[in-house]
């Protein structure tokens, strides 16, 4: 056998290394050209705005309310803020860049807010210290945060498609769409103060929603894509000159960061709570695939790969494990993203991704976090409001692809109509169950989605009522 060589030419491989460089610098010039082209554009900040807007509003009310839940200080409840804000820019960008790779806003869950909440009226009547059950709540944050890293890294997540049929997406889509909606509608009309129905603060509410929705239907293409911050921009200094306005946060202005580690409380073990908190976030999990699973019909060119599940579990998880740390509410993909998407007909990541960023600058720089604090809650309600409602259609879009008859109708009606009377019962009823089993229980949206999965596995619904529909037919 005989071996052959190709003459060394030191000459020739300088050339070539100096036209790859030449190549490399052109690509790297022609992105940096493409970026600057990104941010001269105006819809990308107006966009960004609007965005910005919608992860703020979402946002702000946590950690404040967790705040007087738990008798934190002001200075822990404006650090708490900051670094929802902080982490929540972060995250959405890390989502949107390396994640699910979709304009999916990152916040407090609003599962996780209920059950923090609702865990801290139970010591009063438990005769449990406020700090223990803080304490309790902060490990069994972190306990889920660390498993559903490792449900990101197994790559388990993706293998949930299986669990989250069209009719199950259906009727999960219509309870979150209902869930919202009885939030924020008590957001525009009573009062956070008296707890009352508030006529002047309903009135401008009104008006703000009605305005959103007559842009949106009768406007322009380009100004129904804006409507939403239209209604910010008229409606707040609106409220302003009418009602006054002043910051959520009350107090003075913030002029630097301070970091409080375990602020709800030292680390404790109190295993009730631990456990509640921990199956509080496997069950969380269901939202954030079907934040990830729901867009699917809005990109129908790039279907989400399991990469795209494994790397969004993933970042949750760091979110959580840091949530636990700093008391914040754990974050996750929010399903109203779909909503707004479809309110305001931006697809694009590039607007979500400025937005993502100025959220993050708001958290470093307190000043500016505190000027939005300003912003009345019942004026970003009523704009969410309507943005939420669309949801209802994308529960439609997805019944759409279920085959319905008179007798598989069942499928859909039974957890869909519990999930609905769940959302009547009032609070008080649940008192007599145990504590740690209320928050799930009293969840329309949990418990609907549940019974929704529990159903479709337990027969093969596409063959049921099939043949009674072909004897009918033949008969007539």
């Amino acid at each position: 056998m005989v071996c052959t060589f190709k003459k060394f030419n030191p000459i020739s491989i300088t050339a070539r290394y100096i036209q790859a460089s030449y190549v490399i610098q052109i690509s790297k010039k022609e992105e940096v050209i493409k970026m600057m082209n990104e941010i001269k554009k105006a819809d990308n900040w107006l966009g960004g705005l609007q965005w910005l807007m919608f992860i703020f509003i979402n946002t702000v009310v946590v950690p404040i309310t967790v705040g007087a839940a738990y008798d934190l200080s002001q200075e822990h409840i404006v650090s708490m803020m900051q670094f929802s804000f902080i982490i929540g820019g972060i995250g959405c960008l890390l989502q949107a860049i390396i994640g699910h790779r979709r304009p999916i806003m990152d916040g407090p869950s609003g599962l996780w807010w209920g059950v923090i909440l609702a865990l801290s009226s139970m010591s009063a009547a438990q005769g449990i210290p406020l700090a223990e059950v803080g304490g309790s709540i902060a490990v069994g944050v972190i306990i889920a945060g660390v498993l559903t890293i490792l449900i990101g890294i197994t790559g388990f997540g993706y293998y949930l498609e299986k669990l989250f049929n069209p009719s199950v997406m259906g009727t999960f889509m219509l309870l979150f769409g209902v869930s919202l909606c009885i939030s924020f509608f008590k957001y525009m009309f009573i009062s956070p103060t008296e707890g009352t129905i508030d006529i002047g603060m309903g009135l401008i509410s009104l008006f703000i929603a009605i305005l959103v929705i007559v842009l949106s239907v009768k406007g322009s293409k380009k100004i129904a894509q804006y409507s939403m911050l239209i209604g910010i921009v008229v409606g707040w200094p609106l409220f302003a000159v009418i009602l006054g306005s002043e910051s959520q946060l009350g107090g003075g202005v913030p002029s630097t960061i301070e970091l409080f580690l375990f602020p709800l409380g030292e680390p404790a073990w109190n295993i009730g709570i631990i456990i509640t908190v921990v199956v509080t976030g496997i069950l969380n999990l269901s939202k954030q695939y079907g934040s990830i699973k729901g867009t699917d019909i809005m990109y129908p060119d790039q279907p989400s790969t399991s990469k795209d599940y494994r790397n969004s579990f993933t970042i949750t998880g760091v979110q959580s494990i840091l949530s636990g740390f700093l008391g914040l509410v754990p974050y996750s993909p929010f399903v109203s993203s779909i909503g707004f998407i479809q309110q305001t007909k931006i697809y694009d990541r590039m607007p979500f991704l400025f937005a993502s960023v100025m959220f993050f600058i708001m958290g470093i720089i307190p000043q500016i976090g505190y000027f939005f604090t300003l912003l009345p809650l019942s004026i970003g309600s009523a704009v969410l409001f309507v943005s939420y409602v669309t949801l209802f259609g994308s529960g439609l879009e997805w019944y759409e692809k279920v085959t319905f008859n008179s007798t598989n109708v069942y499928r859909a009606a039974i957890p869909l109509f519990i999930g609905l009377v769940l959302f009547a019962i009032p609070g008080s009823a649940w008192a007599t169950l145990p504590e740690f089993a209320q928050p799930l229980l009293s969840s329309g949206l949990l418990m609907g989605t549940i019974i929704a999965i529990v159903v479709e596995s337990l027969t093969d619904w596409d063959k049921v009522g099939i043949e009674k529909e072909v004897t009918q037919g033949k008969n007539v």
